[in-house]
């Protein structure tokens, strides 16, 4: 990693937050009341909007501390990572006259000086999602997206992040969202607890997304992407050098409302499966087998609504999920997940979150000789509690089971704070 990028990054937004700083007070603009650090980067992100230009920029930290048992038997590890996102997106509309079309690019980069899963827990899903190594500045999503038939139908491509982004009644989906278990930067750590474990999902690629949502409550799509993406680049080395192979996706889900006194309790309910034809095969297996073909479940729904306004989110709501994948060609054959959260639980932290959620991976009978376990499970639980509108802390405790499936291995306590900044 160029740490020099970072650090010349890093100053820059520093100084920005100073100038933000220092407008604000000329201004007479709450430090601790704006919507960000630095005052929409010094009035800059203001100004791009009158341009139909749209900047995001943000801050994650995080320090994770193995308690007790895990792969170390003699120390317990810990380790601090971070990252950054810059997201910027144009309408393609307003600045070529384009009807429909949108440009979005994500950019990241992150940083770490120990990994405790490799070191100190030994966890098969992997106790901090966020966790990316040392990544000065990654362009991790470029892609066009088409709007036609009123926005029924939309056709995305380029470099993707397949694991998310379409909505449908204003819930995520396609492929794999869920409304309270897909952040790892607002949300649960645990990899297990933010997407579905059984999907090969690559790393960014290129591909294309079709999203076809005629009706406000039913959608479908179909994603193709290089399913041997390496995201640290461009992507065409991979898609259209050597033996080309890509994953096959479909998605289909209804978004119904449940009625109540304080108004509708909005819900997703999603099913897909998926075909990657690259040659893979378990741990213990000395054979590879092509057309790795699973399916999967998820669903998420409010179940309380605090009260009736429309805008408001406070309340109770549950999600699910569900994976099946054969045995042969990957080490977890079955994964589930199930949790709450709960917005607003406390008086007076109206935008507080907790969330707690177990989730369970079965290994592959065919890989008894790499897992002398037959599972691992977790359970995380944390409170992501807002200190002002643009600085987040949640700090958060984790128990792995059986962690790696390894029956030598005591099962482990993680403990963890992060530290989410919007600039």
């Amino acid at each position: 990693m160029n740490t020099k990028r970072i650090r010349i990054l890093l100053s820059a937004v520093m100084l920005l937050s100073l100038a933000g700083i220092c407008q604000a007070e000329r201004e007479g603009n709450d430090l601790w009341n704006r919507e960000t650090l630095t005052n929409g980067l010094g009035g800059l992100k203001d100004k791009l909007v009158d341009k139909a230009i749209e900047i995001e920029f943000s801050v994650t930290n995080i320090y994770q501390q193995n308690v007790r048992g895990g792969r170390s038997k003699h120390r317990r590890q810990g380790g601090h990572t971070g990252s950054y996102d810059l997201e910027i997106s144009a309408d393609i509309q307003t600045l070529l006259g384009i009807e429909g079309g949108s440009l979005f690019m994500h950019t990241e980069g992150s940083w770490s000086r120990t990994d405790i899963d490799a070191t100190s827990v030994g966890s098969a899903f992997g106790v901090n999602a966020d966790a990316a190594g040392r990544r000065s500045m990654d362009i991790t999503e470029l892609w066009y997206e088409q709007a036609m038939f009123d926005d029924a139908l939309r056709i995305r491509l380029g470099k993707l992040d397949i694991t998310g982004g379409f909505e449908c009644r204003g819930c995520p989906v396609s492929f794999d969202g869920s409304a309270y278990a897909n952040d790892e930067t607002a949300q649960f750590l645990n990899s297990a607890l933010v997407n579905n474990s059984m999907i090969p999902f690559p790393a960014f690629g290129l591909g294309v997304i079709v999203h076809y949502s005629p009706v406000e409550w039913w959608y479908a799509s179909v994603g193709v992407i290089d399913a041997q993406a390496d995201g640290r680049g461009a992507g065409f080395r991979t898609t259209f050098h050597g033996e080309d192979y890509f994953l096959y996706t479909f998605e289909t889900g209804v978004t119904p409302q449940l009625d109540s006194a304080k108004g509708p309790l909005q819900g997703a309910y999603r099913a897909g499966f998926w075909n990657d034809p690259q040659p893979k095969a378990n741990s213990d297996g000395s054979k590879k087998y092509r057309d790795d073909v699973g399916f999967y479940l998820s669903c998420d729904q409010l179940l309380v609504k605090e009260n009736a306004d429309a805008d408001d989110s406070q309340g109770l709501g549950v999600f699910f999920r569900f994976g099946y994948a054969d045995g042969k060609r990957n080490d977890i054959t079955n994964f589930w997940s199930i949790g709450f959260q709960y917005q607003g639980l406390l008086d007076g932290r109206d935008d507080d979150v907790l969330g707690l959620g177990f989730a369970q991976g079965i290994f592959s009978n065919s890989a008894d000789m790499t897992y002398t376990d037959d599972y691992e499970s977790v359970v995380e639980l944390y409170y992501n509690a807002q200190v002002t509108p643009w600085l987040n802390v949640s700090p958060s405790a984790q128990y792995i089971s059986n962690p790696g499936g390894d029956k030598s291995v005591s099962d482990a306590v993680v403990l963890g704070v992060r530290a989410q900044m919007a600039f």
